[in-house]
């Protein structure tokens, strides 16, 4: 389904004059900074059609001569004409707001076209600079982005820059980048809940305090919040949490990084820790395959079982469709582990950041 963004003219993408609030001239045509710049980038980088919607008071009557507004509306279109920017549709009412018009934003008496089915309007945005766009967003059932400092709660963001709005749009997705798994077995029970654009807060409770330790390392390196609750059978061993631990939340980054348009994919980092050297390299492929190369000795380090270091991350590789490389010298087991999750959760983060200007899978396959 196609989606839409309904964005208003005065005050959003030319400057509304403060006393008459009428373009009618060609010496008040004013754009808003950096809307041209940003509504080039949304325009040629991003998956939504331009609709222009209006309210221009008496247009066409004594107050308001067409002759006197249409000069300057043609010059702002051939203006962001060229540089790349086309409304495939411009809707404009003429009436004022005591005819309380079915056309008139708020309402939607223009714009039944999108209400058809055909548009996805709950992915949509309307946006402009007075609450009766953001009432038009709640009526089609779309999202608003207002344009000023209005505290207008039912925004869903609120900024004076284009450049916040298109940066907004660039990394939108419905569910944010964010997923929920829950994973049920005989053996464990796991919530596990991820914001790949958080800021590295964490709620851990494993059971197993270094694997707690390990994850939040995971969180805050990586600047991805983070939540993990486990019931697992500790009182058998620690294999079944930290093994199913590992697949809930790779398979929680695989639903949040969705049909990954836009992002690097590929991630590697080399942290060093006292002794220690740790290089981690992953490819969010959709194709798992783990290498691990660690000289780790002790059978535990406080409780959490070396052997199923490796098998954490496999088992994260495994449901998040990832390959995966790791490698650390050293001689200190914790320094060991503790270096290894802090590369993976750098090499995380270079591999999720959505590259500005790219809309492309990153594939040639065309699917990832």
């Amino acid at each position: 389904m196609k989606k839409a963004l309904f964005i208003d003219r005065d005050g959003t993408i030319i400057v509304e004059p403060p006393v008459d609030f009428q373009v009618d001239s060609l010496e008040k045509l004013a754009f808003v900074p950096q809307a041209i710049s940003q509504l080039q980038k949304i325009a040629t980088e991003l998956d939504y059609e331009l609709v222009m919607v209006t309210n221009q008071d008496g247009l066409g009557t004594d107050s308001y001569p067409e002759d006197t507004f249409w000069p300057a509306h043609n010059k702002m279109l051939e203006t962001l004409k060229g540089e790349g920017i086309e409304f495939d549709d411009m809707l404009i009412d003429k009436t004022f707001e005591h005819e309380n018009a079915p056309t008139r934003k708020p309402r939607t008496g223009l714009m039944t076209k999108y209400m058809s089915g055909n548009y996805d309007l709950e992915n949509s945005f309307v946006i402009g600079d007075r609450l009766t766009d953001i009432e038009l967003a709640k009526n089609l059932g779309a999202k608003g982005i207002f344009i000023g400092d209005n505290q207008n709660s039912e925004a869903v963001l609120e900024t004076k820059s284009w450049v916040e709005i298109y940066n907004y749009l660039r990394n939108y997705s419905p569910n944010g980048r964010m997923a929920r798994v829950e994973r049920v077995t005989n053996e464990t029970k796991i919530i596990i809940g991820v914001n790949l654009d958080g800021t590295g807060k964490s709620d851990l409770s494993t059971g197993i305090g270094f694997f707690d330790h390990m994850l939040h390392q995971v969180a805050r390196h990586g600047k991805i919040d983070l939540t993990v609750k486990v019931e697992g059978d500790l009182y058998i061993d620690e294999h079944h949490t930290i093994e199913d631990t590992g697949l809930a939340i790779g398979e929680a980054f695989k639903k949040a990084l969705g049909d990954k348009r836009g992002i690097a994919r590929y991630g590697f980092f080399i942290a060093p820790m006292d002794e220690v050297l740790s290089q981690v390299a992953l490819d969010f492929s959709g194709r798992p395959w783990f290498v691990c190369d660690a000289p780790l000795s002790r059978e535990s380090v406080g409780d959490f079982p070396v052997e199923m270091f490796s098998h954490f991350f496999k088992s994260f590789s495994d449901a998040s469709g990832c390959n995966l490389n790791i490698k650390s010298t050293g001689d200190n087991d914790h320094h060991i582990i503790e270096g290894t999750f802090k590369a993976f959760a750098k090499a995380i983060r270079m591999a999720i950041q959505v590259e500005e200007g790219n809309n492309e899978i990153p594939s040639t396959k065309g699917v990832l």
